[in-house]
Formats: C-alpha cells, structure tokens, sequence
C-alpha cells in the first residue's frame, strides 16, 4: 500500500511538473497571427511595398509591423490616385527623424482631442496651406515660431494653435513643413 501511495505521489508530482512546463513554454509563445515577420519573412509584394522602411522593419515592435502589413496588403486594391497619395505619404514619413515621427505623433493625439470647433478652424487652416505656391511653404517652413509674449498677470495663457492635421492616420503629408 505504502509503494501504491509513493507511486501516486509521484505521478501526482510529475503531472504537476508537466502542466507547470507547458504553462511556462506557452507563456513565452506568441499567439498565431500575431507574429512580428523580420525583413526577410515578408512576402515579395510586401516588401516592395515597404521598401522606405527596410533599413529599419526588423528594429520596429509587432503592432508598428502589423500596421504597416495591412497597409501593405490594401495597397493594390486601392485606386490608383489613392496608391500615389498613400506611396508619397509613406516616402515622406519613412524621410523624418524618429524625433520628427514621434513630434507627428504627438500632434495627431493632440488633434484627436480637440473640440469638433476647433478641429474644423485646424482643418480650414491647412486646407489654406496646401494652397500655397511651394516657395511660399518653404518660406514658412524655414520662419521661426514666433515666441508667445509673456503672460498678463492674473491672465489664463492661451495655449499655441494647434499643427495642421495629418492627411491620413498620423502619417504626415509629403508637403508638410518639417519642424
């Protein structure tokens, strides 16, 4: 009786170590669908599309390489002046700085919580900018922001206007100004 309970026992501690591995193995393995691809995995199509970010796709996180992916994956269905548009944005934004990208970020947040007022006073003045002549943009691109003059005191400060909203997602426009 003695051997039956040792043996029990010991399946017991055996199946208690098999569950403890399988849970520890899974823990560490990524859900299917959800694998980050490296540069080399992607498929031919993909990386034709995604070429402006070869240098730099298997440095990114799996959300930044899923999104990109999808991107990649509307992209022929899409009508050809869409295609142009989306390919001129991407060239653009894969040109900026990491610094510039995350300032572009940070922009397109801080449009998304604008009041429906403010984001349409936002709207028009970009619509007024992208009507400008090129060398008129450039000439605005290279003026410092002028400085806000102090404070009055007892006086709220009124925050600076907003950038100009990017055209689609946080991807910048191929003529917006950098900063």
């Amino acid at each position: 009786m003695a051997e039956t309970n040792g043996r029990r026992v010991a399946r017991g501690i055996l199946a208690t170590l098999a569950l403890a591995a399988s849970l520890a193995a899974s823990a560490y393995a990524q859900p299917i669908g959800t694998r980050a691809p490296s540069w080399a995995d992607l498929s031919p199509p993909e990386k034709q599309f995604l070429t402006p970010f070869a240098s730099e796709w298997d440095t990114w996180d799996s959300t930044r390489k899923a999104k990109w992916r999808g991107i990649a994956q509307r992209y022929p269905k899409m009508a050809p002046d869409e295609q142009e548009r989306v390919r001129q944005q991407m060239t653009a934004w894969a040109q900026l700085s990491p610094a510039e990208r995350q300032a572009a970020r940070e922009r397109y947040r801080t449009l998304k919580t604008l009041p429906p007022e403010k984001k349409q006073e936002v709207r028009e003045k970009w619509e007024q900018y992208q009507s400008l002549p090129p060398e008129k943009k450039r000439e605005l691109a290279a003026k410092p922001v002028p400085a806000s003059p102090p404070p009055t005191r007892g006086a709220r400060p009124v925050p600076p206007p907003p950038p100009p909203p990017p055209v689609t997602g946080a991807t910048p426009p191929a003529s917006a100004p950098r900063n």
